[in-house]
């Protein structure tokens, strides 16, 4: 009973879908005759709001919700809807961990889309539970859930192959959006990274652009999905996930330590210094640089690349994030971030 109530609001909806003026909001999600409770309102400056459709019968999410707020979040909701309808179509291996389209709404004149819900609880969320990331057991088993699941992605949606580009744009954006502060000396040494990392070349693939523990949903040690897909692209250079993924789960490392108190199982860092475990991951010693690279590593022998390439990839990575991050602090911490690192290989050199 549960799941033919379940089936008809998923064909209700694919219905609607078809409507060149969608229902709005609100108006769908009564029409549904499931609750809602909304679980993301962001106070970033591309801000959307996600609400989650609710059986009553079962307290479980059956549908998601993501409408804009912004003229340009509207803009990065077209983005994800587009990319998801071209990876369900190409990607049959992975599809159960991706969300499927299955309607839009209007609200307050923009479109908004309907989603499948996905069961699992959020990666960050495991992060967050008292000395998971301390323990070498925990971080290996999260890496390798997350590099079956990317590995999986990228063999079913392959295609032509073609330098390794973590550049396409990034370093124009860097010097618009920071003018003063973006140096000739940056733009150099960005501009001889991206150069190394052509001599390679890897497959296009699908892509989903913000690879992080927040995005990642996990059920019994495996990703049982993947959401947010608004940074994504059916077709990309598939090495920025690896590096995505990598930078934001260093970054995060001392999210549960006390400002200034050494991070538990990795006493080299301290909490409160901002990025520095990133700085440890890519230039420190210790299990956690260990499993970083190899994560790395094997990614780029996976996909015909040079595995020695995986300290300009988390460079090119880093760089990636200060040019095209929502939030100008964060953008610039991660600016900082790129100088020290080029720095810190140059002394090592």
């Amino acid at each position: 009973m549960i799941a033919r109530q379940e089936a008809l609001v998923a064909s209700a909806a694919t219905e609607r879908e078809l409507v060149d003026r969608p229902a709005p909001l609100w108006d769908y999600a009564r029409a549904t005759g499931l609750g809602s409770l909304v679980v993301c309102d962001s106070k970033n400056p591309n801000a959307k709001l996600i609400v989650l459709l609710v059986s009553p019968a079962t307290g479980r999410a059956v549908l998601a919700v993501k409408v804009p707020t912004t003229d340009a979040a509207a803009q990065a909701v077209e983005v994800e809807a587009r990319v998801l309808r071209d990876v369900a179509e190409t990607s049959s291996a992975v599809s159960p961990t991706i969300p499927r389209i299955v309607g839009a709404v209007d609200f307050d004149g923009r479109r908004g889309i309907v989603t499948t819900a996905l069961s699992g609880v959020p990666l960050r969320t495991s992060c967050l539970r008292w000395r998971h990331t301390a323990r070498r057991a925990t971080v290996d088993a999260d890496f390798a859930a997350v590099e079956r699941w990317v590995a999986a992605l990228q063999r079913a949606t392959a295609g032509n192959r073609g330098p390794l580009e973590m550049d396409a744009g990034v370093t124009a954006r860097l010097v618009s959006r920071f003018p003063r502060e973006a140096a000739s000396s940056d733009v150099d040494s960005l501009a001889a990274i991206h150069a190394r990392l052509r001599r390679d070349d890897t497959p296009r693939t699908a892509i989903h652009g913000d690879l992080w523990a927040g995005n990642v949903l996990m059920d019994g040690g495996d990703v049982s999905g993947v959401v947010d897909w608004e940074a994504g692209a059916s077709r990309g250079e598939p090495v920025r996930d690896l590096a995505r993924f990598a930078l934001m789960y260093a970054l995060f490392l001392d999210r549960r330590t006390r400002t200034g108190r050494p991070v538990p199982g990795h006493r080299q860092i301290r909490s409160g210094d901002w990025g520095a475990g990133v700085m440890y991951a890519v230039d420190g010693s210790g299990w956690f640089p260990t499993l970083f690279r190899a994560f790395l590593r094997r990614g780029l022998a996976r996909l015909g690349a040079s595995p020695l390439n995986w300290r300009n990839v988390a460079l090119a990575g880093v760089a990636e994030v200060a040019a095209l991050a929502d939030d100008d602090d964060f953008a610039r911490r991660h600016l900082d971030l790129f100088r020290a690192l080029v720095a810190s290989g140059r002394s090592r050199d």
